[in-house]
């Protein structure tokens, strides 16, 4: 008898101690149901994004892609960003299509800033180029060839404005 009103004695003093908190619980209900729910809803979005990417990487085989790629290369301090690369690229890209109106040497140093930065940018992507290495026509078909390349690779470079392209009558 005396275990049993001891035992009804600390189940009282639980209910009253913890009294606020279900009150509380009662009042945050909605809100605790929302944050439980979100938290779910992510952790399936992780879950369904890893599948996705495990599923694509068996696909492509990622693995023996990347396999001869050094990645410390990429973690030199002296290495430019390819946003900024990309940047450069398109900014400069313009100036070379308004350039035909400035002064040959103008002209001249845009074409040579441009090719500066696509073979950065071929670097930094892996591309094999030879900008370097030709001259007149040929250098103009490598830098198309290049461009293509850099745009399969996925740094797409704005197409020159209708406004500025050459007509041909």
């Amino acid at each position: 008898m005396e275990l049993g009103r001891a035992l009804l004695l600390i189940l009282a003093f639980v209910a009253v101690a913890s009294l606020p908190a279900a009150i509380a619980v009662v009042f945050c209900a909605d809100e605790i149901i929302d944050r439980v729910a979100c938290r779910y809803a992510e952790w399936r979005e992780r879950r369904r994004e890893r599948r996705t990417i495990a599923r694509l990487d068996r696909a492509v085989e990622a693995d023996v892609l990347t396999r001869d790629i050094d990645l410390t290369a990429l973690d030199r301090p002296d290495r430019r960003p390819l946003e900024e690369l990309a940047a450069d690229l398109r900014r400069l890209r313009g100036q070379r299509v308004g350039a035909e109106a400035r002064q040959p040497v103008w002209h001249g140093m845009v074409l040579q800033a441009y090719d500066d930065r696509l073979r950065l940018a071929c670097r930094a992507l892996g591309i094999t180029e030879h900008l370097t290495e030709l001259v007149g026509v040929d250098l103009a078909l490598e830098r198309i060839r290049v461009e293509g390349l850099l745009h399969a690779a996925g740094l797409t470079l704005p197409a020159a404005r209708a406004e500025h392209r050459q007509r041909h009558r």
